[in-house]
């Protein structure tokens, strides 16, 4: 089973930037696309951006032009640069990756990071 580990979160100013980590360990698999979710309080969980193995990007509307998706395909890491952070943009972010293995397609989950804006 992979596991995901993130890091990086963290109180930060409005305007502000932050960088998520995400790193994958494990052993026999590849993974097609990592990316990351956050769920503010009282909201449901969104989707903030994917990389595909290839190098496709996808964000949600909410975050283009201020969060940048990259990846270190050597280090199973993918990293998330947030800029000019927002209020509204507090939340626990989530890394995932859809992976395969050689008996097995399935998603994995990191544990959450806490990213707080203030005023």
């Amino acid at each position: 089973q992979v596991q995901l580990v993130e890091s990086g979160g963290g109180l930060v100013q409005a305007g502000g930037s932050l960088r998520l980590s995400c790193a994958a360990s494990g052993s026999r698999f590849v993974i097609d696309y990592m990316g990351w979710y956050r769920q503010a309080p009282g909201k449901q969980r969104e989707l903030v951006a994917t990389l595909t193995f290839g190098g496709n990007t996808n964000y949600a509307d909410s975050v283009k032009g201020r969060f940048a998706i990259s990846r270190d395909n050597a280090k199973n890491t993918v990293y998330l640069q947030m800029n000019s952070l927002k209020l509204e943009d507090t939340a626990v972010y989530y890394c995932y990756a859809n992976v395969r293995s050689a008996t097995a397609v399935y998603t994995s989950w990191g544990q959450g990071t806490q990213v707080t804006v203030s005023s």
